[in-house]
């Protein structure tokens, strides 16, 4: 994931509502939306190349997803492992809170850097791993934005996204103008874009929210609704130049969804 998006409200009848952007090179091999052949419980777009995830969900009421940080001007962990392992454990840890704890304090040292979101439908964690260390924090309730910076950076992208959902969030159907919010294709302003030490014509490709590319861009876009009784997702998938071409929706029942 590049870009996340999230209205967080502990106690009430749904506590998490979420959209996602995953940004990535085009030939990169990826399973749709589903359940995993040899982890049932899961459900989540796969990494075909690596074996892990960005987003996914699992029957006991947790959810993971996870965006890289992105800083060119630091030196990252040479042959690092994927990241797209970090959502995995902390959907099928048997102590997810207590291995984050674990994470940020020390085997995040061993990734490259990222941000990882872990809700159980009661705590929402962000862990984050960048040049500058490691943290872990409860997040507070309200509506955030996360992209390859740390949570509430106010990149353009960011702002755009968490005010375009949050306007989606007051229609009784959010759906449908929260995928219009994430399918914003505009650049921002040069005057506005970060320095992550890619160049300004990198920082500009990479500033809409929707990213249209030959050879990178935005693969799929990612919707969940946390509710006592189930999770509600659906992905639709792009192919290069930002074309759609599948979609999938799945109804996930819990089985015990305060299991922490």
């Amino acid at each position: 994931m590049c870009l996340i998006v999230f209205d967080w409200r502990p106690g009430s009848d749904t506590p998490l509502r979420l959209a996602a952007n995953r940004d990535e090179l085009h030939a990169r091999p990826t399973q749709a939306l589903g359940a995993w052949p040899d982890a049932p419980t899961l459900v989540g777009g796969r990494d075909l190349r690596a074996g892990g995830t960005w987003l996914a969900a699992s029957q006991t009421g947790r959810i993971a997803a996870v965006t890289n940080v992105r800083d060119a001007h630091a030196t990252a962990p040479s042959s690092p492992p994927s990241r797209g392992a970090l959502p995995y454990q902390a959907l099928t840890h048997e102590a997810p809170i207590a291995w984050l704890e674990t994470l940020a304090a020390s085997e995040a040292q061993a990734y490259d850097w990222f941000n990882l979101l872990y809700c159980d439908g009661v705590t929402l964690v962000h862990v984050h791993h960048g040049p500058a260390g490691t943290t872990l924090a409860r997040v507070s309730p309200g509506v955030h934005g996360l992209s390859n910076a740390t949570l509430d950076t106010p990149w353009p992208k960011v702002i755009r996204a968490r005010d375009g959902f949050e306007r989606a969030l007051t229609q009784p159907a959010w759906q449908a103008p929260a995928l219009e919010t994430m399918h914003d294709t505009r650049s921002a302003p040069t005057s506005e874009l970060p320095d992550t030490g890619v160049g300004m014509e990198m920082e500009s490709f990479l500033s809409p929210i929707f990213i249209r590319g030959e050879r990178y861009g935005t693969r799929a876009t990612t919707l969940v609704e946390w509710r006592p009784t189930g999770i509600e997702l659906q992905e639709s998938r792009f192919s290069p130049n930002g074309i759609e071409y599948d979609s999938h929706r799945y109804s996930l029942a819990l089985t015990d969804a305060t299991q922490s």
